[in-house]
């Protein structure tokens, strides 16, 4: 019969021991974090506590709660996420404040407020205070949706998150890329998100050229959320395009943001980042790891 001796079984102690501890310093190594920048939250159409705006364009029939959220990024290696405060709620903000609530520090905001509605922005330096905003969005892109170009109106939208230390995070259709232009000349320290790429495919080339040369302004960053599929119309490679943005924007004023939704699992939340990093194969490992993530916690001081 096998004898198994006290040196045998102190060396064999000390190897296990060495391997867990092995295993140990490996998990403490920092890893590259990930960020989504773009998800909406909704509690859903039937619940009486956080109602729709009668102004709402659309009304969620599902809900997509913080909760799922926080799952599905435990589940897919998300360490942060920025929740866009969506059109359903308009300057009502109760669900974002609950949302992030539930988020603690993984999880900041983004406001929706008019400056052509009387009241509604005089309604955003006390959200600010109470909860932890990277920015305040405007929309632009249905004629019946359009904030007042060339008017004080906006420029104090503009004027009032320069003076919150918020970005001015823009969703538009090419086509009113124009309108914004003199204010993004006029506050240069003043941080402007362009979601969505720009919309490339929803205005034409030439429109879309404007966005593009928005990068010879410093205070612009690139969102690349939205990413739109070959196979839904117009049938386009976005893959072109995205190149074209890295180049004229760089790692360092690119972020990334999209996978999460009433349906996401871990699973396909992690799916949407890989198919993002797949559309950065012409970038190097460190600028892969800014657009995803990087580049997000050093604008808006996630984890610190």
């Amino acid at each position: 019969m096998n004898t198994f001796t006290r040196r045998q079984f102190l060396g064999t102690t000390v190897a296990t021991l060495a391997v867990a501890e092995n295993a140990r310093a490996t998990q403490n190594v920092p890893r590259a974090a990930r960020v989504d920048t773009h998800l909406h939250c909704f509690a859903g159409k039937d619940d009486p506590k956080f109602p729709y705006h009668a102004r709402g364009p659309y009304a969620p029939e599902r809900a997509a709660t913080p909760e799922h959220l926080l799952k599905c990024m435990d589940d897919a290696g998300v360490d942060f996420a920025v929740v866009v405060h969506p059109e359903p709620y308009q300057d009502d903000h109760r669900y974002l404040e609950h949302c992030l609530a539930v988020g603690g520090k993984r999880l900041k905001g983004t406001a929706l407020f008019f400056s052509d509605r009387e009241g509604s922005l005089d309604k955003l330096p006390d959200l600010a205070k109470r909860v932890d905003l990277i920015a305040v969005r405007v929309h632009a892109y249905a004629p019946d949706r359009l904030p007042p170009f060339g008017t004080p109106e906006l420029r104090r939208l503009w004027r009032l998150a320069t003076e919150l230390g918020l970005a001015v995070q823009l969703h538009f259709e090419p086509r009113y890329a124009p309108g914004f232009e003199p204010l993004i000349r006029e506050f240069p320290g003043t941080r402007v998100i362009i979601d969505h790429l720009g919309r490339p495919f929803q205005g034409t080339p030439e429109e879309h050229a404007i966005v593009v040369k928005w990068s010879r302004y410093p205070n612009t960053i690139m969102k690349m959320s939205s990413i739109p599929s070959n196979s839904s119309y117009p049938h386009r490679d976005i893959a072109p395009i995205i190149k074209q943005l890295t180049n004229s924007y760089g790692a360092d004023r690119m972020i990334y943001g999209g996978g999460f939704g009433t349906e996401a699992t871990g699973e396909s939340y992690r799916a949407a980042f890989n198919r993002a990093e797949s559309l950065l194969d012409h970038l190097d490992t460190s600028e892969r790891a800014k657009i995803l993530g990087g580049t997000a916690v050093k604008l808006f001081a996630f984890g610190g």
